[in-house]
């Protein structure tokens, strides 16, 4: 009984309490009103009455203050309940819209972390530069490498990376080869094929262009095409080269007082010289070899073959071509190949306006050539070298009655060298000989020099020498043929890129076999060629010739001097 008893003892000591605050209230005359629960009394902004004011979570008065995202996160809970747009009749479109994307690498203004390169399996990584004061890494055995002095890039035009090769994560590129010579002519491509052409026009004064004992000069106009086309393929070669001219005289030298000159009254000359040559290669050590080739020519002038009493020169023209085939055996290559050549000539023109054959000077002419030559060591290659051929003329006996055909050859040996590009040709001596069918006419044989060398003396000064030894057909009576040796030296100097001068002197020997006549002839020029641009030149020549026989009257001298134009493309 204990416990209700002390429990309602509790009860009416707090009625107790409260009734004196009860009075109070109807004192004051205050009115208390019921408080309703709305919406707002959980509305985010009285978050502060929920969460306790030392909470991390708590908004602070400014985010209270900022609608802006409020209003985002209602737009975003609007936008999912809103349902997704229909398909159907809708045009669709396809791929990316432009500038749908950026790229991942260059410039950032905003200065954001950029993607890192990706490089090629096995590719080189760029080394991380340098920080300002580092040194350059040094090897173990050598001094300390001082930095590169500002100077020598100073005055140097700056490279774009992508042409020097230095961009990340690129492939070195291949550096153009320096230009050679920046005014020479560029050229158009027609398919795989690099077409270079030329022409020539110059004009002049010749104080003997008939080259006779008593010299009659005439100006003269000269008018020379060129054409060059050369394939650029990876395998296998083809290589047209065709070069012509025509000189012309104002001037005609008739007979005087009736007595027959042996120089034409028309001295004009044409001449044209060709060839087509190709590779074929079948294998990396075996390759086919061919060419074509035309020449077109008069004989020249003060020539012992020209008849006497002609208006003008008869015109000749030997064309033919050669097949052959080269091995490697590892260093030691073979060539062999054969060639076939037919000359034919014109009938002369004579003053009186007759005309005579010249059957008796067309001929055939079937060769083969062999070569041995073994690469010694870089740069120096010896070789040996044997040539035979046949010549049979369309008609038994000439005019004079002997008989022409014959047959020849030749041996010699040399060998070809280059060192370091500043000595560079090839240099060889032998024996030729030819003998004839006729006896009356005597063998035909000497020593056979043969040499083409240039040497690049300075960046700016350039010395060639050339030497060649011919045979060559005649009509004197009693004349087997001529045996003829030139040998030229040039120098070439660049004054400047667009001005160079040339200095050429050129003399031989012409050996007439079964005659005792024998001739020296010397040539002496100068050219001067100004180069306006690649499309244009202009040059310059002086020139002296002599001819100096042992037979009397055969002796002359003639100077020439031209002026002229080069357009080339």
């Amino acid at each position: 009984m204990a416990g209700p008893v002390r429990g309602q003892s509790r009860r009416a000591t707090a009625f107790r309490a409260v009734l004196p605050c009860l009075a109070l209230i109807v004192l004051t005359g205050t009115i208390a009103q019921a408080q309703t629960v709305t919406p707002d009394l959980f509305s985010p902004t009285r978050s502060s009455q929920l969460t306790p004011v030392d909470s991390p979570l708590r908004r602070t008065n400014a985010e209270a203050n900022d609608k802006t995202s409020d209003d985002a996160n209602d737009a975003r809970v609007r936008d999912k309940e809103k349902p997704a747009p229909s398909r159907i009749g809708a045009i669709p479109r396809y791929g990316l819209p432009a500038a749908s994307g950026a790229s991942s690498s260059g410039y950032d203004s905003l200065n954001r972390k950029l993607q890192k390169p990706k490089y090629y399996p096995g590719q080189v990584r760029p080394k991380p530069p340098p920080g300002p004061g580092s040194r350059p890494p040094l090897l173990s055995n050598t001094p300390l490498r001082l930095s590169i002095p500002p100077s020598q890039t100073a005055n140097k035009a700056p490279i774009p990376p992508a042409m020097a090769g230095t961009v990340v994560g690129q492939p070195a590129r291949k550096r153009l080869k320096i230009d050679d010579d920046p005014f020479g002519a560029v050229g158009d491509y027609a398919g795989s094929f690099l077409i270079k052409s030329a022409l020539e026009l110059r004009g002049g004064y010749d104080t003997n262009p008939a080259r006779i004992a008593v010299p009659r000069g005439s100006p003269f106009y000269v008018v020379a095409p060129e054409f060059l086309a050369v394939s650029d393929w990876e395998r296998h070669a083809l290589v047209a080269d065709l070069k012509g001219s025509f000189t012309g005289y104002t001037n005609t030298f008739p007979p005087v007082d009736g007595v027959v000159s042996s120089a034409p009254t028309n001295v004009d000359r044409p001449n044209f010289n060709g060839h087509v040559d190709g590779r074929l290669d079948v294998s990396r050590d075996t390759r086919l070899l061919g060419q074509a080739r035309l020449l077109v020519a008069t004989d020249n002038p003060g020539s012992p073959n020209i008849q006497a009493g002609l208006a003008r020169y008869p015109v000749y023209a030997t064309f033919g071509g050669t097949f052959g085939v080269d091995q490697n055996f590892n260093r030691l290559q073979l060539s062999a190949g054969a060639a076939v050549d037919r000359t034919v000539y014109q009938n002369s023109q004579l003053t009186d306006g007759t005309s005579t054959t010249n059957d008796d000077r067309n001929y055939n002419q079937f060769g083969g050539l062999g070569r041995v030559s073994y690469d010694l060591m870089p740069g120096l290659k010896p070789f040996g070298e044997i040539e035979g051929n046949v010549r049979s003329h369309d008609l038994l006996v000439d005019r004079n009655g002997y008989q022409r055909n014959s047959n020849g050859g030749s041996v010699r040996a040399g060998t070809t060298f280059e060192f370091s590009r500043i000595l560079t040709g090839e240099l060889a001596v032998g024996w030729a000989a030819r003998t004839y069918e006729d006896p009356r006419l005597l063998p035909l044989q000497g020593l056979l020099t043969s040499a083409s060398l240039v040497w690049v003396a300075t960046p700016l000064t350039t010395a060639k020498f050339f030497a060649t030894t011919t045979i060559n057909e005649t009509t004197v009576p009693g004349v087997s043929g001529v045996l003829t040796r030139t040998y030229t030296a040039e120098v070439d100097h660049d004054f400047r890129r667009w001005l160079t001068g040339i200095g050429k002197f050129t003399w031989g020997t012409q050996t007439y076999q079964g005659d005792q006549r024998f001739d020296r002839f010397y040539s002496l020029s100068g050219d001067l060629i100004y180069k306006m641009n690649r499309n244009l030149w202009i040059t310059g020549t002086l020139r002296r010739d002599w001819l100096d026989s042992n037979q009397p009257g055969n002796s002359t001298a003639a100077t020439i001097v031209m002026l002229g134009v080069r357009l080339q493309h």
